[in-house]
């Protein structure tokens, strides 16, 4: 296998923080003051607020350059954060750094399928904003560098017929990716099993775009213990992506939506063979009762999984393993900067370790060819391959500082300076 210098990195699986002025150019005049804003609260932290709505955490897990011991400190203010996580020429400098080519980059402040969003009390004014949010992330964001960023947009999951109706329109902009809940029942909304998305699914199928299912997009996390050591949670953190793959082996619609595709995004690879043995088992020795019908158009739901759902990993040597188990052209990498899971500044020593031992071809379809080809993006059009290796990348910014600064005093703050300056606790 080539080494890590060679290696050309897609992820399909980054975060932005969003800067604070994103709105500004992309809310109609009449709408401005609905619009989300930024604020300092009461403890001189800044918020996301959408109406009385409070946003996600600013800077929820941008860690990226930070000591491990400060992995559980979300960043307060913009000054807190690697200025690449707002900033996207500053991001481009940190993913040359990090030897990493281009990224598809989920939102942050409105829950990672835009829950804030979707929940204003107004629809038409919830519409409005999701729409600008599209706007910025499509032509501004990803518009400054479009060979670096995979657009991927939010629905106004709210009403079935706005949200084909802007896949369409984001489609017509160049954006193939969308973001939907893993599990849109934890979020007041009809199930997949329902009939109800069905407008939806026949929209992607339509223009080709995926429906991204990121872990947490349910606004849930893994059940544990109220007082369970800290690490359960963080083990389990891939837990809801194995209720949405096996809500999605036994749903009813493939035979209606043949084209439909949906990622499993941050939840790793590695348990996904034993839930197919295990779905499959389930067929046999369970349809005499469950009456569960694949129709002509697929065997069983092994074959739903390689056919029609994508996935991704980070560094899971375990999935890499068993390989053999998967439709290898629907499995992808991910960084996940900047949060904590991801490999920033050295995927690409991460990456090869991994990887070692796997053929070429398999090496570049699951590092970027397979993202390229399921969310119709080319880099290759604008920049020559040769300058997209995590080698050549570095080249270009030498300069970059991959240690995370912490405002101007940054120099002479520890880590418990750190702490009493955010008001964070130990084993938050």
């Amino acid at each position: 296998m080539a080494g890590a210098d060679d290696l050309i990195l897609v992820s399909v699986d980054d975060h932005i923080c969003e800067p604070a002025d994103m709105f500004d150019a992309h809310v109609p005049a009449k709408y401005r003051e609905l619009a989300p804003r930024v604020v300092v609260d009461e403890g001189g932290h800044q918020q996301w607020m959408y109406g009385d709505a409070r946003g996600r955490d600013l800077g929820l897990n941008a860690v990226a350059g930070k000591p491990r011991e400060m992995y559980n400190i979300d960043a307060c203010t913009y000054d807190e954060m690697r200025p690449g996580c707002y900033d996207v020429h500053e991001r481009v400098r940190d993913m040359n750094a990090g030897g990493q080519l281009a990224g598809l980059n989920f939102p942050n402040f409105t829950g990672f399928s835009g829950q804030v969003l979707n929940q204003g009390p107004d629809r038409d004014v919830n519409e409005v904003m999701i729409r600008a949010y599209n706007d910025w992330h499509v032509d501004e964001w990803c518009g400054a560098y479009p060979e670096r960023f995979i657009p991927c947009g939010i629905l106004p999951l709210f009403d079935v017929s706005r949200a084909a109706a802007e896949v369409r329109r984001l489609a017509s902009k160049g954006c193939h990716a969308v973001t939907f809940s893993e599990n849109p029942e934890a979020l007041q909304m009809p199930s997949i099993h329902s009939g109800y998305w069905d407008p939806l699914f026949s929209a992607c199928c339509d223009v080709g775009t995926v429906l991204c299912c990121h872990v947490g997009s349910s606004s849930r996390s893994a059940p544990a213990a109220t007082d369970a050591p800290a690490s359960v949670k963080m083990t389990l953190s891939s837990t809801m992506s194995i209720f949405t793959l096996v809500d999605l082996l036994w749903a009813d619609f493939w035979d209606r939506f043949g084209d439909l595709r949906f990622s499993l995004t941050e939840g790793d690879i590695g348990w996904i063979p034993y839930f197919l043995w295990r779905a499959e088992h389930v067929q046999d020795r369970h349809s005499g009762w469950t009456k569960h019908s694949f129709g002509s158009s697929h065997s069983g739901p092994a074959d739903v999984f390689r056919r029609h759902i994508l996935c991704c990993f980070i560094n899971d040597a375990i999935g890499v393993k068993l390989l053999d188990e998967f439709n290898v052209d629907n499995v992808c990498w991910e960084s996940d900067f900047p949060h904590s899971d991801g490999t920033w500044p050295r995927a690409p020593e991460e990456a090869a370790k991994v990887l070692d031992g796997l053929d070429d071809t398999v090496v570049a379809r699951i590092t970027h060819e397979n993202a390229m080809r399921h969310y119709s993006f080319d880099p290759f059009s604008r920049r020559p391959s040769e300058r997209c290796t995590a080698a050549a990348l570095r080249a270009e910014s030498p300069d970059v500082d991959v240690v995370t600064r912490v405002g101007r005093a940054a120099d002479e703050r520890d880590l418990e300076s750190w702490r009493r300056l955010t008001g964070q606790a130990r084993g938050r």
